[in-house]
């Protein structure tokens, strides 16, 4: 009876804060952020725009310039210095999971959060050999960064920052960049 009591106190507050979180989510189609992501003790920093589902076009801050861009089935990463660019199938990487609006909220209702440093409510998914962590803000319930590891296997941790949800864009920029 007492297991019961102490589980029925806490709960509901992690209930309560999932809901919230999945909710804010659901209102969410479009999100444009600033980021800085540690890759290997190298930090890069940048701003994004997400449009649900799959689509993302990143631009970086720094000598190389590098553009990430999804159109939801291709990513390409573009230096734009050198013109050179890269392409893979969405699907290989991990961005393919964290840019599907409705895969996270299904997720999200199975999961229970973790609390971590009093800042912060952690979910950690497991997927297709793949694990990433998302981060949400425990007063705003907002998505607030991610922890997966890149195409070469490496850690990166993104966070992000300067988040606005739903303003009016040009969906030309989730156009594939070509190599001229």
């Amino acid at each position: 009876l007492i297991i019961l009591l102490i589980l029925n106190f806490y709960n509901p507050a992690f209930s309560s804060a999932k809901q919230k979180i999945i909710s804010q989510m659901k209102i969410t189609n479009i999100l444009s952020f600033n980021f800085t992501q540690t890759v290997k003790d190298k930090n890069e920093n940048g701003s994004c725009i997400v449009k649900y589902p799959k689509k993302i076009f990143c631009e970086y801050i720094g000598v190389n310039k590098k553009i990430i861009v999804s159109n939801g089935k291709s990513l390409v990463i573009k230096i734009k210095n050198s013109g050179n660019y890269y392409i893979y199938p969405l699907k290989k990487t991990p961005l393919e999971l964290l840019l599907d609006k409705e895969y996270l909220i299904s997720k999200i209702n199975t999961l229970e959060p973790k609390d971590t440093d009093d800042q912060f409510l952690t979910f950690t998914i497991f997927e297709n050999n793949n694990e990433f962590t998302i981060f949400f803000d425990k007063k705003n319930f907002n998505l607030v960064g991610w922890q997966t590891k890149d195409i070469y296997q490496n850690l990166s941790i993104t966070f992000i920052s300067s988040i606005k949800v739903n303003e009016k864009i040009d969906d030309r920029i989730f156009r594939l960049p070509t190599n001229n």
